[in-house]
Parts: structure tokens; C-alpha cells; sequence
């Protein structure tokens, strides 16, 4: 999706300033819980397992404070707090810890997902942020870029155009329903290679260049609006299962570039 704003002008550079103010915040929150001996774990499941953490909670509260005094109007959807109404042009949708199951086990797979849509339009600038090893992934408003400790680099994605030449992430391997999980091993079985468990981080790997495809089901919009920011940033494509804008969830393939995308497309609907 083409960015209406560029983190140049007053307006963008405000948003763009928040949102690193947003992600400190949520860092400085996070980062003691992780491997911490003393974390706290709730299952907010009826069935089955979903877990919550302290971190979760405190790190959503943390960046809406930070929003209250950058950006009082905007509204926001969080993962853990849901709704909160604003008279502004933009709302900020936010997953503090995507991959909680993940921050649970140890594996810095997780990371902070921010993006700040524009009310009618769709998500305009996103970060995914992994404070632990030190990577935070920009995307949208003119930006691509990961920065790390020691360096920033501009992000984009590869070049492969073939199923049978790509790396597939995904979360899981019991993705969806059974046939969700039959379109995804139709595709799965082609590919050069298959992964999972990454969470957010496979996207980030894919606006890297390192991996070609994530294939995911039963997304919420904060779980994907900051990955469809920095993927489409880099060059990469988005969308739900049939093609459709990806941004309020669902059943998600991101790509490379988009001969890749249709392929993956074709062959999940074969």
C-alpha cells in the first residue's frame, strides 16, 4: 500500500517520532521479563492454551501513555486492551509481544509490532521491534530500513519468483483448519524449504531477503498491519488467502514480489 505521508514533513515526522518513542517504551518494559525466572503466565483461552504475560499488559500500557502526550487525538486497537476512540485522523494498532508462546519459551522470535493507520485508507507506517537481539524494522512513510546496534541497513526483498526456489515461514504447522492446513502443505511441498515458529520475525526476514514466503490463517489486523508496512516497503507483496487487502487479517500470504505472490495464490486455491 502506498504511503499518503512521507516521515519528512512535519506530519510524518511526528508519527514517525512517536512510533520510535512507542517502541522504546514498550523495550524498556519487555526486556526485564524476558528469561525471567519470576514471569508471570495466564491462559485467556476458554480452550486450548493462549498465553498472556505481564509484559504483554504493560508494554500496551506504556505506549498508549507514550501516544497520550505525542498524540492525544489518535485513536488506538491494541491486542490487549482492544478499542480506544479518538477524534484524529490516524489509530495506532499494536500487538506489545507478537509471539507470546515464543517470549514464554526464550526463542527471541517475538517482537513488538506497532502501525498507525489512516482512518478509510489503511496502515501507512509500521516497526516491528526485537529489542533483544537489537533489530528494529521500519517500514512505510519513504523509510525501509532495519536498524541494528551497530548499523542501519536498508531493507529488500529477494528476487526469487519460483515456488520451488523459495523459503516459506510460518507459525505453525497445524496452520488453520484441515483444509487451510491441505492448501498450505500444497504449497509447502514445493518450496525449497519450510520453516516455523518464527512469528513476526519470519516477516521481517522476508523484507530482509533471507526467506521468500509467509504463509499464516486466523490473523487479527494488529498481528499483520506492521509486517504488510515494512514488506510492501522492501518491495514485497501482501494480501489475504483470495487475493484481497490483507490489513484487518484473516488468512495471510506475504511474498517477495508479486510473481511470487500470485504463484503461492494459485497454488493454495488449486
Amino acid at each position: 500500500m502506498q504511503s499518503i505521508l512521507n516521515f519528512k514533513t512535519t506530519e510524518g515526522k511526528n508519527i514517525f517520532d512517536t512510533a520510535i518513542a512507542m517502541a522504546d517504551a514498550a523495550s524498556d518494559v519487555i526486556l526485564p521479563y524476558f528469561r525471567s525466572k519470576y514471569l508471570t503466565v495466564k491462559n485467556k483461552a476458554n480452550i486450548g492454551f493462549d498465553p498472556v504475560t505481564e509484559a504483554d499488559k504493560n508494554a500496551e500500557k506504556a505506549m498508549i501513555n507514550v501516544l497520550k502526550q505525542m498524540r492525544p487525538s489518535d485513536a488506538v486497537l491494541g491486542e490487549e486492551f482492544g478499542e480506544l476512540k479518538g477524534k484524529g485522523l490516524y489509530r495506532w494498532v499494536l500487538d506489545p509481544i507478537d509471539g507470546t508462546r515464543g517470549f514464554i519459551s526464550g526463542t527471541p522470535t517475538w517482537g513488538t509490532l506497532i502501525s498507525v493507520e489512516r482512518k478509510g485508507y489503511g496502515p501507512i507506517f509500521g516497526i516491528i521491534d526485537q529489542p533483544y537481539i537489537g533489530e528494529r524494522y521500519l517500514g512505510g512513510m519513504g523509510l525501509s530500513e532495519v536498524i541494528t546496534r551497530n548499523a542501519k541497513n536498508a531493507l529488500k526483498t529477494s528476487k526469487v519468483e519460483k515456488i520451488e526456489d523459495a523459503i516459506l515461514l510460518s507459525t505453525f504447522p497445524e496452520i488453520g483448519t484441515e483444509q487451510e492446513y491441505n492448501a498450505f502443505m500444497n504449497v509447502a511441498k514445493r518450496t525449497k524449504l519450510t520453516r516455523y515458529g518464527l512469528d513476526c520475525y519470519g516477516y521481517a526476514l522476508v523484507a530482509m531477503g533471507t526467506a521468500d514466503l509467509v504463509i499464516e490463517a486466523g490473523l487479527s489486523s494488529y498481528d499483520i498491519q506492521a509486517p504488510i508496512c515494512i514488506i510492501e516497503a522492501a518491495g514485497g507483496a501482501v494480501s489475504t488467502w483470495d487475493g484481497k487487502p490483507a490489513f484487518n487479517g484473516g488468512r495471510i500470504v506475504a511474498a517477495s514480489n508479486k510473481k511470487l505472490l500470485k504463484k503461492a495464490l494459485d497454488c493454495l486455491n488449486s
